[in-house]
């Protein structure tokens, strides 16, 4: 019979008391439970630790790096790791679990399909579905890379896929989509711009274009109402704000 291996999830939070317990209790079929906290005053950690979950208090370097943080934490090699507004649907769990009981076989980690809840409703197509991340995996033989924002992981191996949804409960209101997304333009312009990278007005005009046409109708964006439809302006909104910000920090027009 095959060893049954230790499973820790990982989470980083700021000011989330209002959903880490329904993110935690998606995951409580893990061995341990970890959340990095970056100094909330809103007590999210004062939950998390009354549902059992191994609270660390760190200052915050980026995601790419609070996140790795999180993995290097934990105490089993097999890790899971969620954002506090998402959360482990039962098919995924099910799915967690007999891979894990199975002793994780064949892969170095496995790919999760996250869906976006979007006012009330799941998106099933554009650019926010199927969203694969590969959130399950061997520590050993794998982490966190890229940049401190838009990060992702990285294994070294095969990748197995599993069905169920990692359900992501991302956006509060409109209001905060968009402010979201500003920051996140605004960061990203930043970070390429740190690392040389410039632009002409050609990408402001026209990339946000091809995010729309890309999502809402060659990704059947139109088919989700018009949750697609908002979703999918606000994300060519995103785009155009990022390359504007980094054609203005190449001409010294932007702080």
């Amino acid at each position: 019979m095959t060893e049954r291996l230790g499973l820790s999830a990982c989470i980083i939070t700021y000011r989330e008391a209002d959903r880490i317990e329904d993110c935690l209790r998606s995951v409580s079929f893990c061995d341990e439970i970890i959340v990095v906290d970056s100094h909330s005053t809103d007590g999210t950690r004062e939950r998390a630790s009354a549902l059992g979950a191994r609270v660390i208090e760190r200052d915050w370097p980026g995601y790419r790096s609070q996140k790795q943080f999180a993995v290097d934490s934990a105490h089993n090699d097999w890790v899971l790791c969620l954002d506090a507004d998402e959360r482990v649907s039962a098919p995924l769990r099910r799915e967690i679990e007999a891979v894990r009981e199975a002793g994780f076989p064949d892969n170095a980690g496995w790919s999760l399909p996250r869906i976006t809840a979007y006012f009330g409703r799941f998106l099933r197509h554009g650019n926010a579905y199927p969203d694969r991340l590969v959130r399950l995996f061997d520590r050993r033989r794998g982490g966190w890379g890229g940049r401190e924002i838009h990060e992702n992981t990285r294994v070294q191996g095969p990748v197995g896929r599993l069905r169920g949804h990692l359900e992501h409960y991302s956006y509060r209101s409109l209001s905060d989509h968009l402010e979201r997304m500003q920051r996140y333009a605004t960061l990203m312009a930043r970070t390429l711009h740190a690392e040389g990278q410039r632009c002409g007005l050609a990408p402001v005009l026209i990339n946000p274009q091809w995010r729309f046409i890309r999502g809402y109708f060659l990704r059947l964006g139109f088919l989700d109402g018009w949750r697609g439809l908002v979703f999918a302006l606000v994300e060519a909104s995103y785009v155009r704000r990022k390359y504007l910000y980094l054609y203005g920090l190449g001409k010294g027009i932007t702080d």
